[in-house]
């Protein structure tokens, strides 16, 4: 039977990150534009060094990103209770409430783009005095157990290490299983004997509160993100810039050359003592200036487009080498760079900048692939974020919505598409297919929820002020007015 003791747990999540942290270290420095020197000769020299510097190109940013920047959570709809309670409103609701509360519209971001660049990201949900809140964790400074991490979303044990270790102080680490929360110490990820775990307390939910982000998880319960797969086509379009930068600074201009002649000296001016001077008054001979090694020293030739070459020599022969061409570098490097938009899914003109002359459809073509990854992207997040709004409403002591698993989360719609577009396609919907106009508000481009909660009340307003007019016209009685004349007046006298 497996050891499932507080300190064998802890023991064995460190030894995860100290598995994983060169694999992930190569990963960030990848994102950060650290990436692998071009090849080179043995021998090269600075000026060659600095050109393997220059060469370096830095795509995976981009390969974040982009994903990364259609991924926004606008809204979260509960569902009916396990309870039976009426489903509740959306901006009001207990679990918004903590998403508010977290900071979330702008800290959601970082858990996407660590998820997307590592594979995985982690956010944790927990008690605070200012309430229940969640924040993202490192993959770098975390890790959790899962007995089928393949299909498990609540893991068994998680770790973050909160401070690493220094020279005089160990590091410090937050560790939770299903019920109870340890601080860990440790003094190296590879000294498993130096782990101590502190005493338990509870940390309030019925499992571990820590959930997983992951990017793409496969059967083997292995994740990986967008970077790992393409830092070889990385290298590649590094190595041939490289070659182009070498290209253009040694071959790429036409090269003049003089056969037959040697260049001409640095003088310097003797007196009748064998002195050098400076007053052309007092020299009496010259001869070659040397060097600290003893070699005469070359005088600096004035050469430019303005300037004739001429020699006494007839053996002196004048010509120019051309130039090399550089255009089959730079069709390698844009093969490399499409290369790396199809694998990595991509649009070529997020990549190239090539969008003259497309046509909407050719547009919409190229934005294909880039959008299904976004639905399966949202997917799998959905699922995570489902799950930090039942921890957040279990912790709150709403026990209904932390069995509700009909709660959606409501992604905005980030598709480029004026309003009027918009506007006409959805009133062809409501005349055309009589779905009811109400339903297609949430469709209108950048609502929001809080918008929309705005318009349902409005409108509720407006039905209820014309519901009671129309109460009014029916209690009131009709009355009909006879036109007075002469003969009416007469009666009436």
């Amino acid at each position: 039977m497996a050891d499932t003791s507080p300190a064998s747990l802890a023991k064995e999540l460190l030894a995860i990150l100290d598995r994983d942290e060169g694999r992930l270290q190569r990963i960030d420095d990848y994102i950060h534009g650290k990436h692998d020197d071009p090849y080179m000769p043995p021998q090269a020299d600075d000026e060659y060094k600095l050109l393997a510097k220059r060469a370096i190109s830095n795509w995976m940013p981009l390969l974040i990103g982009t994903p990364a920047q259609a991924l926004y959570v606008d809204g979260y709809r509960p569902g009916k209770a396990a309870s039976g309670l009426p489903e509740a409103s959306s901006s009001t609701s207990t679990q918004w409430s903590h998403w508010q509360r977290s900071r979330m519209d702008a800290r959601q971001a970082a858990v996407y783009r660590g998820a997307l660049g590592f594979g995985h990201s982690f956010v944790l949900t927990e008690k605070t005095k200012k309430g229940v809140t969640s924040k993202g964790l490192s993959a770098k400074r975390t890790a959790a157990l899962y007995e089928d991490p393949a299909n498990d979303e609540t893991p068994y044990a998680a770790l973050t290490i909160v401070t690493k270790p220094k020279v005089d102080s160990p590091g410090k680490a937050r560790m939770w299983d299903g019920k109870n929360e340890y601080a860990v110490t440790y003094k190296s990820l590879s000294d498993l004997d130096s782990v101590r775990v502190g005493g338990a307390k509870r940390h309030g939910a019925s499992e571990c509160p820590v959930t997983r982000f992951a990017a793409s998880v496969d059967l083997e319960g292995r994740t990986i993100g967008v970077i790992e797969p393409m830092i070889a086509l990385q290298n590649r379009i590094n190595q041939t810039i490289f070659d182009l930068l070498v290209a253009q600074t040694y071959t790429s201009h036409e090269v003049r050359y003089a056969t037959g002649m040697a260049p001409p000296m640095q003088m310097e001016m003797l007196d009748e003592n064998g002195n050098v001077v400076t007053d052309p008054a007092l020299a009496v001979d010259s001869r070659p200036k040397l060097d600290a090694a003893g070699n005469p020293v070359p005088a600096q030739i004035n050469h430019n487009a303005r300037r004739f070459l001429f020699a006494e020599d007839p053996d002196v022969k004048f010509g120019s080498l051309p130039a090399g061409p550089i255009g089959s570098l730079i069709d390698s490097v844009d093969m490399s760079i499409r290369h790396l938009a199809a694998i990595s899914q991509t649009p070529p003109h997020h990549l190239l900048g090539q969008i003259a002359n497309l046509s909407a459809e050719a547009l919409l073509a190229a934005e294909t692939a880039l959008s299904r990854k976004i639905a399966e992207f949202r997917s799998l997040f959905g699922e995570a974020w489902e799950r930090v709004f039942r921890l957040a409403a279990e912790l709150e002591g709403e026990t209904g919505a932390a069995d509700d698993f009909t709660g959606e989360v409501q992604w905005r719609d980030m598709e480029s598409r004026s309003l009027a577009q918009a506007a006409d396609a959805l009133g062809k919907l409501a005349d055309q297919l009589g779905i009811p106009k109400r339903g297609l508000w949430k469709r209108v481009p950048g609502v929001t929820q809080t918008e929309y909660e705005d318009w349902e009340q409005m409108a509720e307003e407006d039905d209820s002020i014309g519901q009671l007019a129309t109460a009014l016209t029916r209690a009131t009685p009709e009355t009909t007015s006879v036109p007075a004349t002469p003969d009416a007046e007469v009666i009436a006298a």
